[in-house]
């Protein structure tokens, strides 16, 4: 007997199953149908109980569509032959006679069965079962046999569903009416139960020390089954005591015997080592049997206080129900009961733990995540310092529009207030940059905090915050179970009404160079974008945050507009006449022409004209308005064709690159050189996380990208972004190529995570512009007016330094060595790191 998660439902020898779908305590019945005038009659109106046989060529398939779950399991894994309003609805030659017999074996109800020559085949020769699937019915199989009930005509006797939710017209059978009725099972009890079912409940005599390995008057710190537990000799006599000061929780086992007392080694508190009495005003301390046998010394353990079922258990599996399926943090004090609750789903591979070297790193990691995958990870930090020190990260995340949740520890609640050690107020810390952030107390709704954290992070695309008192993370959840997204998140296809299409349509008609914009916001609709400017032959300008979003040899691509971008961007944006701009956020770094005819699309109505009046705003999620644009244009403006005109800037801007990319100094390579090479030789399809700074400007103008997805610290421009969210950008896609590019300046940030990257083996290669400075504030201070000061660094060799952490690396000065030098990074398996010695001020 088994839950959804196939986890064993414990019961007594005889069982009640609830069949009416209203029992509190499901799958068991506690007896509600008596009050809701359940009937066990099926309807007079449903299908009849009888078997068809459709012959093939190679197999028979026999059906009887009055037992018929509609599971699905058929018409969803085989439509060419099991056919959705057609008559016959079955075709036995629609594929091959295995796929249809694996798929026929897939039928729960038992309705389906296949016939080769004479021998008819109904059975599965399953184990003896009864799996309960969550919101559905009763599995059952084994051959279980199902009293005083005939199973249907050509059915199985070996497996059948059985309906739980109290509406199948065809009792005790499902039918599937309980999708129609939307029937819930949050399967609570059996969770919790199953959970709970781990603890062990038997002491055990466990062997500890080997005798006389302890001399008179010392002592033995040992751990058994996760519990401190301090083993002593004083007077002859051995004692064994719990590893923890009552006091404040000190280490019993960094202690001393001092005249014959057991010291605390943070206040000095004593207590007896064999009795664990206090000799003062502390609680005792616990003590455990012990016994000298010929083989050893050997104690009395109990079975862990630590409860298998916490707040912290109820909370995480809620969290991964939703979709996270990667954590990035510490493990401290302060966060011990969530972290073990992380770690039991880690060895139940339902997510992935990735321990960084700084919080900040964790947080700027899962902005990577999801600004590569559009999903939530989890950043996990203690109280304190570390919740501090995820907050840029979240203000990247924040400010760019990607879903994060932050889990921080808290200091127990009895300390909040006075002000204890690494107590912070994190409620107000987090406000700013969260759009929800709440406390985990003892008589919350746990599952529901976790719903709401992670729904707001999903439908407000921005940061969740949730925070865990450090006593609270292991209370005992009780009947409590995980919570479930089915049901919580809503359709963001959200259409533009009629009349703001027909007036963007009536603008675009009148338009004779009009120009396309692709912002960030609309990286998920390009195919839809691109559409609708093969359509309308209108070039495709990108923002610096959407490089890479169309490839820059598409023939209507124009490269990218702004500070970061290209001449040929702007040609067309200054000689254009109508400006369609789809998912921008209108930034001064990209310099939308605001003086320009402008249609707006976005789904967000707070963007729509935020910093100035457009034209024509439309409401709508961008790829279904790009295809309704497309749509509208019948067939492609003859009259515009801007192909030639775009095939001749590119060629004039490649002429001007290449004259840049031979400049020489002795200083190093000069910007235009290197990104010339990159685009080159970095693969493909690569994901590619740039940081701030010179190297970043110069990679908007000089690379030319093919298949690229790029990421970056958009709107709070944060130095150090590259590396850590490389490594967020390769837990969500390690099937494919990851580049991270920054200078000296913004690896030194936090380049002690490229441990971590060698640690879990992330296959990353960091492309490093050594200058030895920050050249890009450099920059902003000669042409502000200003002296150059305090910009020159120190830099250790990064390449050397890659090395002693135990990845690739690799220096190179000269531009004869560089293209060799990064396809052997490429090649590298695990993370590598390219120092290029560069030129500061050839950008």
């Amino acid at each position: 007997f088994t839950n959804s998660r196939n986890e064993p439902i414990q019961t007594k020898k005889i069982m009640s199953l609830c069949r009416c779908g209203a029992s509190k305590r499901k799958p068991f019945c506690d007896g509600s149908h008596t009050g809701i005038n359940f009937n066990d009659a099926a309807a007079e109106d449903r299908i009849s109980d009888k078997c068809e046989s459709y012959k093939g060529q190679e197999i028979t398939i026999n059906d009887n569509r009055g037992i018929c779950s509609h599971a699905g399991f058929c018409t969803d894994n085989l439509k060419t032959v099991f056919r959705m309003g057609v008559e016959p609805w079955i075709d036995p030659d629609g594929d091959h006679q295995q796929k249809i017999i694996e798929t026929i074996d897939m039928c729960p109800s038992g309705a389906l069965s296949y016939s080769l020559g004479d021998q008819v085949f109904r059975d599965r020769q399953a184990d003896p079962e009864i799996h309960v699937d969550r919101n559905g019915p009763y599995y059952v199989q084994g051959s279980i046999e199902l009293s005083g009930f005939d199973l249907g005509d050509g059915a199985s006797r070996e497996h059948y569903t059985l309906c739980r939710c109290g509406f199948s017209g065809n009792k005790p059978r499902c039918d599937g009416s309980h999708w129609y009725a939307a029937f819930n099972d949050d399967e609570a009890l059996t969770i919790s139960a199953a959970n709970k079912a781990l603890d062990p409940k038997e002491k055990e005599w466990v062997k500890v020390a080997a005798v006389d390995e302890i001399k008179e008057g010392q002592i033995k710190a040992v751990i058994v089954q996760s519990q401190q537990i301090v083993l002593s000799l004083v007077e002859g006599k051995y004692g064994a005591l719990d590893g923890r000061c009552p006091h404040q929780g000190g280490p019993l086992s960094d202690g001393r015997i001092d005249h014959g007392v057991l010291r605390c080694p943070w206040h000095g508190h004593a207590f007896n080592p064999i009795t664990g009495k206090a000799l003062g005003q502390d609680g005792n301390v616990k003590a455990f049997k012990v016994e000298e046998r010929e083989d050893g010394i050997y104690i009395l353990l109990d079975s862990p206080h630590k409860a298998t079922w916490t707040i912290s258990h109820v909370m995480a599996e809620t969290m991964v129900n939703w979709g996270v399926r990667h954590v990035f943090g510490m493990v401290g004090h302060s966060n011990l009961g969530l972290a073990e609750a992380i770690r039991i789903l880690e060895r139940k591979n339902k997510l992935t733990y990735i321990g960084i070297r700084h919080e900040g790193a964790a947080s700027f990691a899962c902005s990577g995540y999801a600004k590569v995958s559009g999903k939530p990870a989890a950043c996990l930090s203690i109280a304190g310092p570390g919740a501090t020190n995820l907050l840029t990260g979240l203000w990247d995340a924040k400010m760019d529009r990607v879903p994060v949740l932050a889990l921080t520890g808290q200091v127990k609640t009895q300390f909040l207030g006075p002000g204890a050690f690494q107590e912070i107020d994190l409620a107000s810390a987090f406000e700013a940059v969260t759009v929800y952030s709440q406390t985990v107390l003892a008589n919350s709704d746990y599952a529901e905090l976790m719903s709401l954290a992670l729904k707001k992070a999903i439908e407000e695309r921005s940061v969740a915050h949730l925070i865990f008192p450090d006593e609270v993370q292991v209370l005992d959840a009780g009947d409590m179970g995980p919570g479930y997204p089915e049901g919580r998140i809503s359709d963001h296809k959200i259409k533009p009404s009629d009349e703001a299409v027909s007036l963007a349509m009536y603008r675009i008609y009148k338009a004779q160079r009009p120009v396309i914009i692709a912002g960030y916001g609309a990286r998920d609709a390009m195919p839809q974008i691109i559409t609708f400017a093969e359509k309308l032959n209108a070039p495709v300008l990108t923002t610096f945050k959407g490089k890479g979003q169309i490839p820059d040899a598409h023939p209507l691509a124009g490269g990218v507009l702004g500070r970061s971008g290209t001449p040929i961007a702007s040609w067309f944006m200054n000689r254009a006449d109508l400006l369609i701009v789809f998912g921008a956020s209108f930034s001064h770094h990209t310099g939308i022409d605001q003086h320009k005819p402008i249609i707006q699309v976005d789904f967000d109505p707070l963007t729509l004209g935020k910093f100035h009046p457009v034209a024509t705003p439309v409401r709508g999620e961008v790829g279904v308005t790009a295809q309704i644009f497309a749509d509208q244009i019948s067939s492609s403006r003859q009259d515009l064709d801007f192909r030639e005109e775009i095939a001749e800037r590119w060629r004039l801007w490649r002429a001007e690159k290449k004259r840049r990319s031979k400049k020489h100094s002795e200083k190093g390579l000069n910007s235009a050189y290197i990104f010339e090479t990159l685009s080159q030789h970095l693969p493909e399809q690569a994901i590619i996380c740039l940081d701030v700074g010179n190297n970043t400007y110069s990679f908007g103008r000089y690379f030319e990208c093919r298949q690229h997805k790029i990421i970056l610290s958009g709107y709070l421009g944060s130095i150090g972004f590259s590396f850590p969210a490389a490594m967020g950008a390769f837990m969500a896609r390690p099937d494919i190529p990851v580049i991270s590019i920054s200078g000296d300046g913004g690896f030194g940030q936090y380049m002690a995570e490229f441990t971590t990257a060698v640690k879990y083996k992330m296959n990353i290669t960091h492309i490093l512009l050594n200058n030895d400075e920050l050249g890009k504030i450099t920059k902003e201070q000669r042409d502000g007016g200003y002296p150059v000061w305090q910009t020159g660094l120190h830099n250790p060799d990064f390449a050397q330094f890659a090395q002693l952490c135990g990845g690739y690396g690799i220096k190179v000065s000269e531009n004869k060595k560089l293209a060799e030098t990064i396809r052997a990074a490429l090649t590298f398996e695990g993370p590598a790191l390219v120092e290029i010695t560069s030129d500061a001020t050839l950008i």
